[in-house]
């Protein structure tokens, strides 16, 4: 029989940033990773969203926050908010709202 903390120890943790808080009590946080093409071995940079589990809505929009899994607490989120690392500043902030307005096709 294994331990409860040995369990805890198996966790996948992410940092990544938090790209979106429309929800209550859940956030997305976009995860970069970099990998290399298995042919041409050229380093490619990828990018991985998760719906994320925040129970004391500390987040806001930019910050960089570690996650870890976790049981699913609903059908898509299956990461909790472990830590906060970094808050944003209003400089990135403001970057992250262009960066919203730009994608949704809005031209003012």
């Amino acid at each position: 029989m294994e331990n409860k903390e040995n369990l805890k120890a198996r966790r996948k943790t992410r940092v990544g940033r938090v790209i979106a808080t429309n929800s209550i009590k859940t956030i997305k946080v976009e995860v970069d990773t970099i990998v290399q093409h298995p042919r041409y071995r050229k380093f490619i940079k990828r990018a991985q969203t998760f719906m994320v589990h925040d129970p004391k809505q500390e987040c806001t929009l930019g910050d960089k926050i570690r996650i870890e899994e976790c049981k699913p607490v609903s059908k898509l989120k299956n990461w909790v908010v472990r830590e906060i690392l970094e808050h944003a500043s209003a400089r990135d902030l403001n970057a992250a709202k262009e960066a919203t307005n730009d994608s949704s096709g809005i031209n003012s």
